[in-house]
C-alpha cells in the first residue's frame, strides 16, 4: 500500500494505477499527492466546487451608501468604534488563516483533492484580505491604523497571538505527522484554525456586522460580510470533515488526553471571544451586548464541539437564531444588479 499512518511512506509503484485505497490525508508519496483521479474523499470536491460557486470579488459591491453614511453624523459613536474593531480583527486575521493554510497544512495533507480545496481556501483568504483593503480605502480610513490593530488593541492581539501559536510547531522543518504526536500537533493545530478561529472567532464579528445590515446601515459592507459568511461556512464544514476523517485514519491519536486538551484549548478561546466582544460593544447598541455575545459565542462553541465528537459544555442557548437563518439561507442574489465596476477583459489586459 502507498499510504500508511504513523510511519513514512514507501515509494508508489510506477508500474501500477494508483488505487483509492492507497489515497490518505496523511503520509502519501508523492504520486499519491499529484494524482487527482479516482477520488477517494468526495467531501472535499463538493466543498471545492461550493467554493467556485460563490465566486466573488469586493469591487463588485458597491459603497457609495456607506461612504455617505460614514461621511454623516447619523452613525452614533459606538456604533463606529464597533465597525473599526471588527475590521481590526477581520484585516489581519483572514491573512492569518492564509498564511496557516499554505505555509503549514498544506505541507503536510498529502490527498490531492483536499489540496485541491486548500488552494480554493487560500484564494479566498487573499479576496477576504482585499475586502478590507478595499473597505479602507472607499471609506478613506487609515488603513495602518486598521492593519495595525492585532498588535495595538489588546483584545485582538490576544485572539491573534492565541491561533499563531498553534501553528509555531506544525511550522517548524523537522515537523512530521508521521509519528503519533504529530498527528496529535496536527489535529490541535487544525482544531484552531478551522472550530476556533473560523468558526467562532468570524462569527461574533458576522453578528456585529449583519446586525447593522439588518438595519440597512452600512450595507455594502453587510452584503460583502454576507459573501464572507457563506466562504467562511464552507471553510468550516471542510475544516471539520478534515479533522474527523484524519481522526477515522489515525484512531490511536484521538486519546481522552487529546480531547481534554481541544477542549480546554476551546475554552479558553472563548474567553478570548468574550473580551472582545466587551472591547467592540462596551455600553452595548443595536440591541447588542457583551452578555448576549458571551451566550452566542458559548452556544456556537458548543456546536462545533459537538461536529468533532467533543461534548458539550456549556449548553446555552443562541440570542441570535436569525443568524441560523441567515447561513442556512440559499442566496440567489445577483451581484450585477448592484455592481458599479467592470470586469476587465482578456482583450484589454497588459501583459
Amino acid at each position: 500500500m502507498a499510504c500508511c499512518t504513523g510511519q513514512s511512506s514507501m515509494p508508489h509503484d510506477l508500474t501500477r494505477p494508483i488505487n483509492v485505497d492507497d489515497k490518505r490525508l496523511l503520509n502519501c508519496s508523492a504520486v499519491d499527492v499529484n494524482q487527482l483521479w479516482p477520488l477517494k474523499y468526495k467531501w472535499a470536491w463538493e466543498h471545492y466546487t461550493n467554493g467556485c460557486a460563490n465566486n466573488w470579488l469586493p469591487s463588485e459591491v458597491s459603497m457609495q451608501r456607506d461612504i455617505e453614511l460614514w461621511k454623516s453624523d447619523q452613525l452614533s459613536a459606538g456604533e463606529r468604534l464597533l465597525i473599526m474593531r471588527n475590521l481590526g480583527f477581520f484585516s489581519t486575521g483572514e491573512s492569518l488563516v492564509g498564511n496557516n493554510i499554505v505555509l503549514a497544512i498544506f505541507r503536510h495533507i498529502t490527498n490531492p483533492e483536499a489540496r485541491q480545496y486548500l488552494l480554493r481556501q487560500a484564494f479566498e483568504e487573499a479576496v477576504h484580505t482585499h475586502t478590507f483593503h478595499y473597505i479602507c480605502e472607499s471609506l478613506s480610513l487609515d488603513g495602518r491604523e486598521i492593519f495595525n490593530m492585532y498588535r495595538e488593541v489588546d483584545a485582538i492581539a490576544g485572539k491573534d497571538e492565541f491561533v499563531m501559536a498553534l501553528t509555531r510547531q506544525v511550522l517548524d522543518p523537522r515537523f512530521s505527522t508521521a509519528t503519533l504526536e504529530g498527528v496529535q500537533e496536527f489535529i490541535r493545530n487544525l482544531v484552531g484554525f478551522y472550530v476556533i478561529m473560523e468558526g467562532i472567532f468570524f462569527y461574533s464579528g458576522f453578528v456585529m456586522i449583519l446586525s447593522l445590515h439588518r438595519r440597512n446601515r452600512m450595507t455594502g459592507i453587510g452584503e460583502q460580510f454576507q459573501y464572507i459568511l457563506r466562504d467562511e461556512t464552507i471553510h468550516l464544514n471542510f475544516g471539520i470533515d478534515l479533522i474527523n476523517t484524519i481522526k477515522e485514519e489515525n484512531p490511536a491519536a484521538w486519546t481522552g488526553e487529546l480531547q481534554a486538551r481541544l477542549v480546554a484549548m476551546i475554552r479558553e478561546a472563548v474567553e478570548y471571544e468574550i473580551r472582545y466582544a466587551k472591547d467592540c460593544l462596551p455600553a452595548g447598541i443595536l440591541g447588542l451586548n457583551a452578555e448576549l455575545f458571551r451566550d452566542y459565542v458559548q452556544f456556537i462553541a458548543d456546536r462545533r464541539m459537538q461536529r468533532i465528537g467533543l461534548p458539550p459544555t456549556y449548553h446555552s442557548q443562541n440570542p441570535f437564531p436569525w443568524m441560523s437563518e441567515t447561513i442556512d439561507l440559499t442566496k440567489e442574489k445577483n451581484f450585477f444588479e448592484t455592481r458599479v465596476t467592470e470586469y476587465q477583459t482578456g482583450g484589454t489586459l497588459a501583459w
